[in-house]
C-alpha cells in the first residue's frame, strides 16, 4: 500500500487517515479512509503481512484504527460496491494520483465485468495511444484495485501481463467474471 500520495494530500491540521479491516471473498482486506473518502483498499495475504503493514507503515504515520461503528459502515459500503459495481460511483473516494492516472482509472470503470481490454486499447481510450507502459504503470498504482478493475486489462497477446496483487488473484478474478 503506497501511503506517500495519501499522506502528501493531507492539508495542514487534517488528521491522518484511519484504517479498517474486513473479510472479502478473497480473504481479509485493509482499507484507508480520509476525511474525504476511501483512499486505499487491498487484500492482506497473511497475518504476518498485516502486522508488518501496521508496525512499519501505519503506526509511524500516525494512522489509527477506525471506531467499530465507522469500520462497520465503511465495510458495508465497500462490500456492497464489490458485489454491485454500479455503486462504486456513489462511494466517496479520495484517490490520489496524477491527472493521467485518474483518467486511466476512470476508463477502467467503463470495462464491464466479464470483458477485458488490452493495455494498448486502454491507452487509446485515454487519448494517449503511445503511452502503453504509462497506462500499465497507472494500473499498477491503482489504490483500490478490488473496486477499480485493473485486472480486466491484458497484454495485446491476450496474456495476463502484470497485476499489483499477483497474477493468481488476477486469474481468479477474471475466471470468476467469466473472462477466462
Amino acid at each position: 500500500m503506497n501511503l506517500k500520495p495519501i499522506l502528501a494530500s493531507l492539508v495542514p491540521g487534517e488528521k491522518p487517515p484511519q484504517w479498517g479491516e474486513f473479510q472479502t471473498g478473497w480473504g481479509n482486506a485493509v482499507f484507508l479512509v480520509t476525511s474525504r473518502g476511501l483512499a486505499a483498499l487491498q487484500p492482506v495475504m497473511s497475518d504476518e503481512a498485516f502486522q508488518q503493514l501496521l508496525e512499519e507503515h501505519f503506526k509511524p504515520a500516525g494512522i489509527q484504527q477506525l471506531t467499530p461503528g465507522q469500520r462497520t459502515l465503511w465495510s458495508q459500503k465497500i462490500s456492497e460496491a464489490l458485489v454491485n459495481p454500479e455503486l462504486i460511483q456513489a462511494l466517496p473516494l479520495d484517490l490520489q494520483g496524477s491527472a493521467f492516472q485518474k483518467a486511466v482509472w476512470e476508463q477502467l470503470l467503463q470495462i464491464p465485468s466479464g470483458r477485458t481490454l488490452s493495455y494498448s486499447e486502454l491507452a487509446k481510450r485515454v487519448g494517449r495511444p503511445r503511452a502503453v507502459r504509462a497506462v500499465a504503470s497507472a494500473c499498477g498504482a491503482n489504490p483500490v484495485p478490488l473496486l477499480i478493475p485493473c485486472h480486466r486489462v491484458l497484454r495485446k497477446s491476450g496474456q495476463l501481463g502484470g497485476y499489483a496483487l499477483g497474477l493468481d488473484l488476477k486469474r481468479r478474478l477474471l475466471h470468476k467474471e467469466g473472462a477466462l
